[in-house]
């Protein structure tokens, strides 16, 4: 049996392994150096700004556990003057694939979007995870080719937030 739940403070431990489970099929674990206090300030802080819904299954004769979660926050549409809700993460254990627990957390965002009156839902796809694409297009979720990822982490943040103190901008003309 399948439960949606919003995610505990002692949940944090079962978020950052189901994180850890997704970079490594995404063969991105190298990238992971989330710790149970960045998730715990990031979700349960004075003022969240990220939330997460957990996708708990109970078999028969077993105890429930968490399989899957959502990680989302909101985000605005300049153009909807509207926010919305981005999907950062959605992640099933491959084990219990196939039984509906994405759909559901999927389903529960939309949901969410509809009673809050939000413009859009959204997420990012990496692409060569065919299935997820497919699943995705099986929803009714259209890509966005046209539009084009920019990144700025690391060193490279570093350095580009040192320029403000050596690139100020001109003053405008009177």
């Amino acid at each position: 049996m399948l439960t949606l739940r919003s995610a505990r403070p002692d949940d944090v431990d079962t978020i950052l392994q189901l994180v850890r489970a997704l970079a490594d099929y995404e063969r991105l674990a190298h990238e992971v150096d989330a710790d149970t206090a960045g998730f715990t300030a990031a979700l349960f802080g004075q003022q969240p700004r990220v939330f997460c819904t957990l996708a708990e299954w109970q078999a028969a004769n077993e105890p429930q556990r968490a399989v899957g979660l959502a990680l989302w926050f909101y985000n605005f549409s300049t153009f909807r003057g509207r926010h919305g809700i981005h999907l950062e993460d959605l992640f099933v254990l491959p084990e219990y694939r196939g039984r509906g627990i994405g759909r559901a957390l999927l389903l529960d965002l939309a949901a969410r979007c509809e009673r809050e009156h939000l413009a859009r839902l959204e997420w990012q796809v990496l692409d060569w995870n065919t299935p997820a694409l497919e699943f995705y297009a099986g929803l009714g979720a259209t890509a966005k080719s046209e539009w084009v990822l920019h990144r700025v982490t690391g060193d490279a943040l570093t350095h580009l937030a040192a320029r403000v103190t050596h690139e100020s901008p001109t003053p405008p003309r009177p």
